[in-house]
């Protein structure tokens, strides 16, 4: 699977019983990624059995508590496992300062290196590149500066044709080679079958935005346009309006009208205020402007080929 997207935390600034504060697991294309890392990051990451040794990238999006609390005894707890592969972070500068600090007063000396990456709330820009995922971020409007992220494939894959592989004896080892456009040789290097035969064409590159948190603003719709799937955070119904426009933040009213300007494929709702004891009110209210909407439910796997 190219893109699996699982739901760690979706509540607000404060956790619920049964929610917590804003964090995601994303494998794309076998980039392991945290996507925010509110308080209980570690607790959620054990429940649904994702391994802290495999993620190389977090991005956070801004340094109130419910985006960053988890990020320290993550930290804290690679380093007692004795992790020693290098951890990109990218965030605001503040929030290498408040990790500096933990550090700083614990008296803890890391065994492997963070490559810090600095994000600029005021622009948008390319932060992160390779041959497979470009990582995009552009500003969110809120209280403190805060950016989203555009996560997409720099080229599709290529889609398997397992009928056609099965008929030549290809092994499912071979696979990921295949969709990156690799001819297939077999282990002895008698056997060579080119690539258009055992694959499909590659369609549209797949595209994922992440956006919370931020007042209604259609620049954001601008930012996410035509994406597969996008995050927007829906703190309040629509009759808190007056407390949305207070704080900085979304209704779920005007994220279903930011998917809609944006033509985006599917949203996906979360950020809840922990007033909200039934989701279905928000879920309910964001579909009278965008049918195609889910909640990110915690624990939920949402996965695009």
């Amino acid at each position: 699977m190219s893109f699996e997207l699982t739901i760690l935390g979706n509540s607000s600034a404060t956790p619920t019983a049964n929610r917590h504060p804003s964090a995601q697991y994303l494998n794309f294309l076998d980039h392991h990624i945290i996507i925010d890392c509110g308080e209980g990051t570690q607790s959620q990451l054990r429940k649904y059995k994702i391994k802290k040794s495999k993620i190389e990238y977090i991005f956070i999006t801004h340094v109130h508590a419910d985006h960053i609390l988890g990020l320290p005894g993550l930290l804290f707890s690679m380093n007692l496992m004795q992790r020693t592969t290098p951890l990109h972070i990218f965030a605001p500068a503040s929030v290498f300062e408040i990790i500096d600090l933990f550090f700083f007063h614990a008296g803890t000396k890391l065994h492997f290196e963070i490559f810090r990456h600095l994000t600029n709330h005021t622009k948008t820009e390319i932060i992160f590149e390779d041959a497979f995922l470009k990582v995009t971020s552009f500003p969110l409007f809120h209280r403190v500066a805060t950016s989203g992220f555009l996560f997409e494939e720099r080229s599709r894959l290529r889609k398997i044709n397992v009928n056609e592989c099965e008929r030549f004896h290809v092994p499912f080892t071979s696979f990921n080679d295949l969709k990156r456009g690799k001819d297939f040789i077999s282990a002895d290097g008698k056997t060579l079958i080119e690539n258009h035969l055992l694959t499909f064409e590659k369609g549209e590159p797949l595209k994922y935005a992440y956006a919370s948190d931020t007042v209604f603003d259609e620049r954001v719709a601008a930012s996410v346009e035509g994406v597969d799937l996008l995050y927007h955070e829906c703190t309040f119904a629509h009759d808190k309006l007056d407390r949305a426009i207070e704080t900085m933040h979304t209704t779920a009213l005007q994220a279903g009208m930011i998917a809609k300007l944006a033509n985006v494929k599917k949203l996906l709702i979360g950020h809840f205020s922990s007033r909200y004891e039934d989701l279905n009110v928000l879920l309910n209210e964001t579909k009278t402007e965008f049918e195609n909407t889910e909640i990110a439910e915690e624990g939920k796997m949402f996965e695009m080929e």
